[in-house]
């Protein structure tokens, strides 16, 4: 038997922004750079990948807010129903 789930959440941007502290401290100090440059990579492949990292963070956290936004409105909704209902 197999089973297979799928979520739609902007909770996985924590990991990712984890992820991006953790490189970043790495990369400020220049940690195992020199494996990667040594196999052909540039260091401006890694300032773009943390580009784009710190981009889907932010995408994420955008969406987190536009529904954080919702539901306060919402709320509000039901309050103004009860007080005038």
């Amino acid at each position: 038997m197999a089973s297979t789930f799928i979520g739609n959440s902007t909770s996985i941007q924590e990991m990712f922004r984890r992820v991006s502290e953790q490189f970043t401290a790495m990369f400020r100090r220049k940690a195992f750079l020199h494996w990667y440059t040594g196999e052909g990579m540039d260091e401006m492949e890694f300032t773009e990948a943390e580009s784009n990292m710190n981009d889907l963070v932010a995408e994420y956290q955008q969406y987190q807010d536009a529904t954080a936004d919702e539901e306060y409105e919402e709320e509000e909704e039901e309050e103004e129903e009860e007080i005038t209902g």
